[in-house]
């Protein structure tokens, strides 16, 4: 019997030993396994980090795109609203001089009007056509008025 358990102890250390090595072949291939696992993940991550990448240089330029744009439309709008500026002083100036004119047409009717209550008669409007102080025949008048935007400085 006792040569029985020492057979018996030398099988179990071989089965223990057999077993430890399938132990230790079974450690390589989770172990290999890990290591692909781990590389196959890393490769991933590194995908989607240039997909990233990309898209942010893609963005990067539809926004310059956009930025120049909206600085060629700042630009033609502020072209625009100089010239608008321009003619609306050219068209201040013209509102002064007609102005100034219909105060001097005003005072002349209003010299012609107590001119003719004071004579008590009509006979100044019986004068000739091209009279100066007929108020319908002043052609002068009728002269257009000039100005530009060179007039003002600001």
């Amino acid at each position: 019997m006792a040569s029985s358990s020492g057979t018996s102890s030398g099988s179990t250390s071989m089965q223990n030993s057999g077993s430890e090595e399938n132990l230790q072949v079974l450690m390589d291939q989770r172990k290999r396994k890990r290591m692909i696992s781990n590389r196959e993940s890393a490769r991933r991550s590194r995908m989607r980090k240039q997909k990233h990448l990309d898209d942010l240089m893609a963005q990067l330029a539809q926004l310059r795109k956009e930025n120049l744009q909206l600085i060629t439309s700042i630009d033609i709008t502020t072209q625009q609203y100089l010239i608008m500026e321009a003619d609306n002083s050219i068209l201040r100036a013209q509102v002064g001089e007609l102005s100034h004119r219909l105060q001097s047409l005003n005072e002349i009717i209003t010299f012609l009007s107590a001119s003719d209550g004071a004579h008590g008669d009509s006979s100044t409007f019986n004068e000739p056509a091209d009279s100066f102080f007929n108020p319908l025949n002043m052609s002068y008048l009728n002269q257009p008025i000039m100005a530009s935007a060179d007039m003002f400085q600001y």
